[in-house]
């Protein structure tokens, strides 16, 4: 969900090998032409989410939302090009979290430094975000 809520990248390149046109308004498009796939977007485009998409709701991918369009939510890209690190960084990621939620005591830092809100630029980044993280 964090991945959906705030990805990586904002979007992606590619160039088309063939001639083609875009099913929903039958705009062409030709061989060597270069389009967007802007990831952000899709990840928060209702007409692909049962739960409203701007609601950071972790269990979408449990229930509802299970089920989605393959191509809205491509954290690691897909294809060829996919990022091969990505089973490595899910299972880091799982032992990180899982040592971490062993060892401390987590906490927010109160309504005034947790405003909300993000940045978009290259990449999202939290506007206001605290944290606090208590060590035995």
């Amino acid at each position: 969900q964090t991945l959906r809520f705030y990805p990586v990248a904002q979007a992606t390149c590619r160039t088309l090998t063939v001639d083609d046109r875009l099913p929903e308004n039958n705009v062409q498009l030709y061989k060597g032409d270069t389009v967007v796939i802007p990831f952000n977007t899709l990840a928060h485009d209702p007409r692909y989410w049962s739960i409203d998409p701007e609601r950071f709701v972790p269990e979408r991918f449990l229930d509802e939302d299970k089920n989605h369009h393959p191509y809205v939510f491509i954290p690691f890209g897909g294809g060829h090009r996919q990022c091969i690190g990505q089973d490595l960084a899910r299972f880091e990621l799982k032992v990180i979290i899982a040592r971490m939620l062993q060892q401390v005591t987590f906490g927010d830092g109160g309504p005034k430094v947790n405003s909300g809100g993000h940045v978009i630029g290259l990449t999202i980044t939290p506007k206001n975000v605290g944290v606090t993280i208590e060590f035995p």
